[in-house]
């Protein structure tokens, strides 16, 4: 199926383990360090404008929003983890409460990491990287932002990416596909569609 995201509605959202929907279809998470662009991505590959609020705040989001796929599976878009300025108490809230959903939901069959590709990956993200691979399932790792940089330093980046993932994760690297990304100009749009599909089967 092409444009698996496309028609998209939102189903509910959770701040706590109580408030997760029962664990059926398949789901697909989101995550990135705040304004890595992962609102936009999901916009993006959902064609729609508001589908992911989108904010000049960091850390705007504050819980996982699920949303339905028409043909069953989930979108889940978690929490923009970085510089939120909420207390440290809250803070650690959704830091272990992420590390729980990603570790142990049986529904989740890939994690979408949306990285901005002129910062790389930051110490967050190889900590939720940390907490997901273990469970044997796929990364597509997003290099968003990739028209901010010229061609030659979108190669070298997405090398520096490959670099960094075979030498911190070398058992895992192999389950890990890096993606070039822009919303703003929606390149690899394709690409991330047909990896999310073969996720879901379709």
């Amino acid at each position: 199926m092409k444009h698996p995201l496309q028609q998209a509605e939102f189903l509910c959202t959770a701040a706590n383990d109580e408030q997760l929907p029962p664990s059926g279809p398949p789901e697909i998470a989101f995550a990135g360090r705040s304004n890595a662009g992962k609102s936009s991505a999901i916009n993006a590959l959902a064609n729609r404008t508001r589908l992911a609020f989108t904010s000049k705040t960091p850390g705007r989001t504050q819980q996982i929003n699920f949303f339905r796929l028409r043909h069953g599976a989930l979108l889940t878009d978690l929490p923009g983890y970085g510089y939120a300025a909420v207390p440290r108490e809250l803070k650690r809230h959704w830091q272990d409460f992420l590390a729980r959903y990603l570790a142990t939901r049986q529904a989740l069959v890939g994690l979408v990491l949306v990285v901005d590709i002129r910062h790389g990956l930051a110490a967050l993200d190889l900590r939720l990287l940390e907490t997901y691979l273990p469970s044997g399932r796929p990364v597509l790792l997003l290099a968003a932002k990739c028209d901010k940089l010229t061609p030659s330093a979108q190669r070298t980046a997405q090398r520096d990416l490959q670099r960094s993932m075979s030498g911190l994760f070398p058992a895992h690297a192999d389950r890990v596909t890096i993606i070039a990304f822009s919303a703003t100009r929606r390149i690899g749009i394709d690409a991330a569609e047909a990896a999310i599909a073969g996720w879901l089967g379709i």
